[in-house]
């Protein structure tokens, strides 16, 4: 027997675990149930509840399973007369001022404390004194409280202390006045905070959107993924009568482990909004018709036709959601090709393609979500990691907290993270290639290439630390290029620096993908110089830059709205009016999309298809519909697929979703992911950074329509990114004060609007967040603004 194992002896069976193993989780792997309320598997151990006593030979009395460790030769009874009578006791002082109020309480059914009150508790009670009555407070739009129910195991402060890295939640007052709140009136801003409505272990936090809408066992659960980001976390979702209800986390411990982020978890309340597309629609002679779906089809087919006859074939362009499936993704740029064309794109925020032939074939997060929790030093290039990827940050954090992990960013702005950061690089979109060349200068890089940049950069003691904490970590080193990164006017030079950055430390190169499948989209061929499988083409189509600057005849437009969800606004809507054709597929029909298109087909949400996300590892994960499709919308790839038929286009008599992921799978067999860069790669110009730089990221409740869409996460703190921002040296620069109105141009349109002083920002930078009212007719972010008192 190895000495770090020891044996010991529960309910006369034999047992081996770690030395050091708490009883419970011991007991647990064994198969051996012991109740429990406050102890959670994820959490720290606190012994609050007493509900898991057990009576340990030689121990003077009942001892707490969670908070006792195991030692060689203990012998333990979960089931003798002492411990029930001492879980009973439990049972009974908790239930002493908890509510009957089983049925009408949404955690009714599947709530701990009701089950094991069956088990444990009595008919009747000792307690005849008068309940206590907690008022209930408003932490918010996304949580409802039932305070009176809570029982104090503080598994929602512990959550907030240790997996979220906010502690807004807290126990104030003690004895039968202890309460759980927020100290002071504020509301639960982590992206995080829905975690506590599944593991609080009765009724007392639940999901408020959902609230009193259905009972668990009316529900119908499905397996599921996120659509927004490339984590690719595993969900839940219940429906009730054929509709969505809620959306609650499916246990990947790979992946997301137990939790989703609050934008997986509410968004689903954006499927029903009031715009949804329903019905297929064409507008004849200026007016909007519905009528039955062979007939918009074939007006489609019509008018993307003509204008191939008219021009060429080289006039039709589609414009792809980077979170459309990765079916979906196969057939457009299928059908696209089959029709002569190679122009489409999901790199909808991208501005800088200079090295697109260089790219990976699938830019990925160069090894397993969980391996990230090993790593001993992480560099940041251009990432709001916390909101761009919630659960990603969760495990940097878990590195920072277990390793001790040194964590620098590089970034226009200070943002609030759930970890400590050893150094924060913050400057203008040109300070940061600056910075970057700076550590790469520290690290020893040369490369014929940079070696100029290199050459020229200035370094301190920031560069040479973070340096040096790199080359210390080796392989437990990882360089993170996130959404600011990519969406940056010279990011192919960020992308090269960091390459040469990572071959020189011996660090992994990562790319945080921006959307739940713009790694599948690679691979799947939604790029113009690359087919399915990443064959690389001989004569590429056109990117999305050429694209909005040349705009083409026809447009296909598949699940976006160019206004919000292209880095340029200004110039997508330019390009949109310029085409003569367009072909909009999508979940809603918004006024502005019936100002512009030609045709407006109805496509089923997430929840209505079956299909395929890749995440950000590479991982290939299937779902089938959970929902009824609503109203006459239909699946995307079979839309494509009919379409293509009706084009008179070969290679489309897919029969289900799984031929179509078949198809690209059998393409992808022999595909070697690889981030590194080739030493030929090419990088765009220096941008000049004189004068103001807007600077801005899209919030993490704007990335996409659906999230756009959801009432209870646009009420949230995080929501509230329609503003301008500039710092106080800025401000002093300007004579500008906290809340003056100011005018905002950019690319010869102005805005209006109160000014925000935030000394996170970089000098010189006028922060705008793109995807918001404020932005929607500006420009790409990185590049001049005017700034002016009005």
């Amino acid at each position: 027997m190895s000495e770090d194992m020891v044996t010991f002896i529960v309910d006369d069976i034999e047992l081996q675990a770690p030395k050091g193993s708490m009883l419970i989780r011991a007991t647990d792997k064994a198969g051996i149930h012991i109740p429990r309320f406050c102890y959670h598997d994820k959490l720290s151990v606190a012994a609050n509840c007493r509900m898991c006593l057990v009576e340990v030979e030689k121990a003077p009395k009942p001892m707490p399973a969670c908070a006792t460790p195991i030692m060689e030769g203990m012998i333990v009874h979960t089931r003798s007369e002492s411990a029930i009578l001492a879980q009973k006791s439990v049972m009974e002082f908790l239930l002493i001022n908890h509510p009957l109020d089983c049925p009408i309480c949404d955690q009714g059914g599947e709530c701990e404390l009701q089950d094991l009150s069956v088990s444990y508790g009595g008919d009747t009670s000792q307690y005849s004194d008068v309940k206590r009555v907690v008022f209930d407070k408003d932490i918010g739009p996304l949580i409802q409280t039932e305070l009176t129910r809570c029982i104090q195991c503080t598994r929602c402060v512990r959550f907030g202390e240790e997996i979220a890295g906010m502690r807004e939640l807290g126990m104030t007052d003690r004895g039968d006045r202890a309460v759980i709140g927020t100290f002071i009136e504020k509301s639960v801003d982590s992206e995080m905070s829905g975690n506590v409505i599944d593991i609080c272990p009765v009724g007392a936090l639940t999901a408020k959107p959902s609230r009193f809408s259905g009972r668990a066992w009316e529900m119908q659960q499905h397996a599921a993924v996120s659509p927004h980001d490339s984590t690719g976390s595993n969900l839940f979702i219940h429906t009730l009568g054929g509709k969505v209800n809620r959306v609650v986390p499916r246990e990947n411990e790979s992946i997301n482990e137990v939790w989703i982020s609050d934008r997986d978890r509410f968004s689903y309340q954006g499927l029903y909004a009031d715009d949804r597309a329903i019905k297929p629609m064409m507008k004849l002679k200026g007016e909007w018709v519905e009528a039955d779906w062979n007939s918009v089809l074939q007006y489609a087919v019509d008018g993307l036709k003509l204008v191939a006859e008219n021009n060429s074939a080289d006039e039709l362009a589609c414009w792809i959601s980077p979170n459309a499936t990765l079916e979906e993704h196969y057939l457009a740029q299928k059908m696209l090709r089959g029709a002569g064309s190679h122009n489409i794109d999901h790199r909808l925020r991208q501005t800088d393609f200079t090295d697109q032939l260089f790219a990976p074939v699938m830019p990925w997060l160069g090894g397993e979500i969980d391996a990230i929790e090993d790593l001993e030093a992480v560099l940041l290039v251009g990432s709001n990691v916390r909101k761009e990827q919630p659960l990603i940050a969760h495990r940097i954090r878990k590195a920072f907290n277990h390793h001790q992990a040194k964590v620098s960013t590089v970034n226009p702005r200070k943002f609030e993270q759930c970890f400590d950061t050893a150094h924060e690089l913050i400057s203008s979109a040109q300070g940061m290639v600056n910075n970057l060349a700076g550590i790469a200068k520290a690290v020893g890089v040369e490369q014929a290439s940079i070696s100029s940049l290199i050459h020229d950069a200035a370094t301190d003691s920031a560069h040479q630390s973070i340096a040096e904490e790199l080359k210390a970590a080796g392989e437990a080193a990882t360089i993170f290029m996130g959404n600011i990164a990519i969406q940056h006017p010279q990011f192919s030079i960020l992308r090269i620096l960091a390459s040469a950055i990572a071959k020189h430390t011996g660090a992994t190169l990562a790319y945080l993908p921006e959307a739940a499948n713009a790694a599948g989209a690679w691979l799947a061929g939604s790029v113009p110089h690359r087919a399915g499988g990443g064959v690389a083409l001989e004569s590429p189509g056109s990117h999305m830059a050429q694209m909005l600057a040349a705009p083409k005849k026809a447009l296909i437009m598949f699940n976006i709205e160019p206004e919000y969800d292209v880095a340029n606004p200004a110039l997508a809507m330019n390009a949109v009016d310029g085409a003569d054709f367009k072909v909009v597929i999508n979940n809603y029909a918004t006024e502005a999309m019936k100002e512009y298109a030609d045709v407006i087909l109805p496509l089923s949400a997430f929840t209505e298809t079956s299909g395929t996300y890749v995440n950000a590892t590479g991982a290939w994960q299937s779902f089938n519909g959970a929902a009824m499709p609503l109203g006459e919308s239909r699946p995307g790839w079979k839309i494509l697929r009919v379409l293509a038929n009706m084009m008179g286009i070969e290679g489309f008599e897919y029969m289900s979703s799984e031929e179509v992921r078949n198809d690209v799978k059998a393409q992808c067999r022999e595909i070697q992911l690889d981030n590194s860069l080739s030493t030929d790669s090419q990088f765009g110009d220096i941008v000049s950074d004189k004068g103001l730089q807007r600077v801005g990221d899209v919030s993490i409740y704007a990335v996409d329509s659906l999230v756009r869409r959801s009432t209870p996460l646009q009420l949230t703190k995080d929501a509230d990114r329609n503003y301008a921002a500039i710092n106080s040296t800025l401000a002093g620069k300007l004579k500008l004060e906290q809340g003056d109105k100011v005018t905002i141009t950019q690319s010869g349109h102005t805005e209006f609007t109160d000014i925000r002083i935030d000394d996170a920002l970089a000098d010189d930078c006028v922060w705008l967040a793109g995807a918001e009212e404020l932005s929607l007719q500006m420009a790409a972010p990185c590049s001049p603004i005017e700034l002016e008192k009005a």
